[in-house]
This record gives C-alpha cells, sequence and structure tokens, in this order.
C-alpha cells in the first residue's frame, strides 16, 4: 500500500480523497491555485503546495507543477479525482515516466475509451448494443450530411474527445447542420485541442443511465449496479439517483452484464462508469465510459457499501478487488443533489462570493453531505460552481426523497446565491415524484 498519495484536485471530490486516504492510515499532499491557499482541503491535507495562479491551466492542469510537487514531497501516487488531469492520458503516462502511480487506468486505455467513436467500435466488437451512427470519425461536412441522411434527423454530432457535455449538438433538420458541425468542433477544439467529431443518432426521450464498474489487474471487474442520471442542464448532471426507478430487475441484469462486458473488453483496471441511454421501448445503448470517478459516485456507495474511492487506491497499488459479485447487494434507495453556487432565476449565472453564514442538514441515518466550503470561505470565480453535494439513503425511493426534502430545508447558506430552492422544485414535481422523466425533463417540466 502507499504511503503517501498527492491529491490533484480542489474542492469537496479532494476533500473526499484525503478522507479515505487518512481512514487507510496513507499521507496526503494537497496542491492548491493561488485563490485556494485557504481551500479545506488544503488543511485538511499533510503537506500542502501552491502550483500556480488562479487560471487552471496555470496550476490544476499545468501537468509539470503537479509532477513536480509529487516528486518534491515524495508521494507515490497521485489521485486525479474528476475534471480537470482525471482523464488526460499524457499526464498519466508523465506519472508513469516519473516513477509515480497514477490512480486510474493506464494511459492507453484512456486514450482508447477517451476516444468516443473507437470506443464506440470496441464496443461493437464486444456485443455491447450501441447507438446508430456514424462509421467511425466524420472527416467533414460533407460526410457529415451523408451520415445524417442514413440516420435520419434528428442527428447528434459529438466530438470524439472530452466530456462534460462540450462539442455536442442535437439537430433536427438539414439546415442547421453546417452550423452546428462548425461550432461543436470548434469548441472541442478549444476545450480538448481535438477537432475529430462522429455522429448518432438522437434517442428521444431517453433515459441516462450509467453503470459502475471496479477492476483489477488480475481480470476480475465487478459491477456496483445502476443510477439514473437522467436529470440534466445542458447535459450537465443536476440530481442523481440509485437505482433507476425505471429498469425491471431483469434489464438491471443485462444492462449491468453488458457494462462488465465493456470494462473487460477495454482491459480496465480501477474505477470507471459505462453510460447508457435507455430508451421508451426498454432498448439500452452505450454511449461511452468515463474512466475516473464520478460526481455522483456517492449514491453508489450508499447503496452497496462499497468505498469506491477507497478501492481505487488497493486497485492502483497492485491488491485485488475487495470483493466478488456475488458480495455486492443493492439496498435500498439514494438520491443525491449538486448544490451550486448560481442564480438560476438569472440564467444560471454562477454566484462566486463570500459565505458570511452557513448552516449544513444536520444528523439523521441515511445523510451525507460532500463539500468543501464553509463559513468565512470565499467561493472563487474561477472554477466549477459545485459546492456540495447532499445524498440520502432510504428503504425506498419514497424515504429517500423524504430525506432530502428535510435537508434541503435545514440547507442554509447567505452571502451567495444557490440552487437549492430549484432542487425542491424538482425533488417535488409530481412527474419526478412518480418516476416519469427522462433527460427532456428539466427543459419540459421544470424550466419549460
Amino acid at each position: 500500500m502507499f504511503d503517501k498519495v498527492l491529491v490533484a484536485n480542489r474542492g469537496e471530490i479532494a476533500v473526499r480523497i484525503i478522507r479515505a486516504c487518512r481512514e487507510m492510515g496513507i499521507k496526503t499532499v494537497a496542491v492548491f491555485s493561488e485563490p485556494d491557499r485557504e481551500a479545506l482541503h488544503t488543511q485538511l491535507a499533510d503537506e500542502a503546495v501552491c502550483i500556480g495562479s488562479a487560471r487552471a491551466a496555470d496550476s490544476y492542469i499545468n501537468m509539470p507543477n503537479i509532477i513536480t510537487a509529487a516528486v518534491q514531497t515524495q508521494a507515490e501516487a497521485i489521485h486525479p479525482g474528476f475534471g480537470f488531469l482525471s482523464e488526460n492520458s499524457t499526464f498519466a503516462a508523465m506519472c508513469e515516466e516519473c516513477n509515480i502511480k497514477f490512480i486510474g487506468p493506464a494511459p492507453s486505455v484512456i486514450d482508447a475509451l477517451g476516444n468516443k467513436s473507437n470506443a464506440r467500435d470496441m464496443m461493437i466488437n464486444a456485443g455491447v448494443p450501441v447507438i446508430p451512427g456514424s462509421d467511425g470519425v466524420v472527416k467533414n461536412i460533407n460526410e457529415a450530411y451523408d451520415v445524417a441522411e442514413k440516420l435520419g434527423y434528428p442527428v447528434m454530432v459529438k466530438a470524439s474527445a472530452g466530456g462534460g457535455g462540450k462539442g455536442i449538438r442535437i439537430v433536427r433538420e438539414r439546415e442547421e447542420l453546417a452550423k452546428a458541425f462548425e461550432s461543436a468542433q470548434s469548441e472541442t477544439k478549444a476545450a480538448f485541442g481535438d477537432d475529430q467529431m462522429y455522429m448518432e443518432k438522437v434517442i428521444e426521450n431517453a433515459r441516462h443511465i450509467e453503470v459502475q464498474v471496479l477492476g483489477d489487474q488480475f481480470g476480475n471487474v465487478i459491477h456496483l449496479g445502476e443510477r439514473d442520471c437522467s436529470l440534466q442542464r445542458k447535459n450537465q448532471k443536476v440530481l442523481e439517483e440509485a437505482p433507476s426507478p425505471a429498469i425491471s430487475p431483469e434489464t438491471r441484469e443485462k444492462m449491468c452484464q453488458s457494462a462488465v462486458l465493456a470494462a473487460k473488453a477495454a482491459g480496465y483496471e480501477s474505477a470507471g462508469t459505462i453510460e447508457f441511454l435507455y430508451d421508451k421501448s426498454g432498448n439500452y445503448y452505450f454511449m461511452e465510459m468515463n474512466t475516473r470517478i464520478q460526481v455522483e459516485h456517492p449514491i453508489t456507495e450508499m447503496i452497496t457499501g462499497v468505498d469506491i474511492v477507497k478501492e481505487q487506491i488497493r486497485i492502483a497499488s497492485g491488491e485485488k478487488l475487495s470483493y466478488a459479485q456475488s458480495d455486492i447487494e443493492i439496498k435500498g434507495h439514494s438520491i443525491e443533489c449538486r448544490i451550486n453556487a448560481e442564480n438560476p432565476d438569472r440564467g444560471f449565472a454562477p454566484c462566486p462570493g463570500l459565505i458570511d453564514y452557513l448552516l449544513m442538514p444536520g444528523g439523521g441515518l441515511g445523510l451525507r453531505v460532500d463539500t468543501a466550503v464553509y463559513e468565512g470561505y470565499e467561493i472563487p470565480p474561477f472554477y466549477d460552481s459545485m459546492i456540495a453535494k447532499v445524498i440520502t439513503h432510504g428503504k425506498d425511493r419514497e424515504e429517500a426523497i423524504a430525506k432530502m426534502n428535510r435537508a434541503l430545508y435545514e440547507f442554509i447558506i447567505s452571502g451567495i446565491d444557490t440552487n437549492i430552492e430549484f432542487q425542491s422544485r424538482i425533488l417535488n414535481h409530481p412527474d419526478y415524484r412518480a418516476g416519469e422523466f427522462d433527460t427532456s425533463f428539466l427543459e419540459k417540466k421544470i424550466l419549460g
């Protein structure tokens, strides 16, 4: 097992990883940008190293500075969290070259799965259902017109690289295609340095379902059930739950086995997520694989009792999985609400600033708050607006919803705007309560 791990991230996920390491007896190194000098993760870690100025390019994605911090502090491994460098194969390779263990899959696996066009071909060969789409990369707009005609509108133009909703456009008619293709290509080039695109048929009124998998270097792969991540705004998840209220036990078994098949086909080691679209007819299709820990991993931890971050660390240190598939039992229901510093009434404009009063939801069985903010903390304007995740667990979905309602009622922050009331609106909408929703729900029922 590692003696010391550097956490190459910030915010609640950095705090989450540091706490897991402390419970495992592992020392930690936090890295921080200048505005994050007083951030919680820097205070909780055993050591903290400044790696640059406010811009992420100068700090949290500054690979030489992070590697230098790891070498200087004699960290044996780096946990990238999510976002930033978590799915960057160049960074993973740099870690290997410097004899530092990257807590995640191998660079070659990140590359193979990070290119969504290549990943799609891999899944086809493995027998995993995929969304009808282009045969590989779409090189130019003329090819895009041909693919769209073959698939039939609406189609989705998607970046082969990247994630986070960038480089994605839905096109409903031919006249929109050229502009959508060019803008998506430009966006992904700026964000990820890669302008390769591919196309898929749009599956209307679908759910976004993802399956958590764990794989070790001995070829063992297990799944931890599925999460329903359909409640999204502009391809960004807002509220997630596990298990999905829409899926039958039979479909769940088939989908989870497809996820295991996908991970084995990739030779996957570490925690990862297979994302599927699930249509009204009960069909599911592979979308992509995320080669990192997910924001919403806590709801899977709540229903399985498996600490996914600790498993990541154990796998990276060369240990076998702590669990066999027969050990995994889904118990109850869990919901996560992402709390963001933003104003839903002003187009979800970010709202950085000083938190002058903070009351977190308190106590009780089946309630967890993952956060890095505290009273007197000033939220910087340079990074993602998510400031907390409220997670509840109940014996069934109704109890999990009741606990979340109570938690949101108690969650008081002053000095900044948040989306807490917006989350309450979702939670108490009759269609959500009935489990009747898909990826269009927020736009049609809450924002429309």
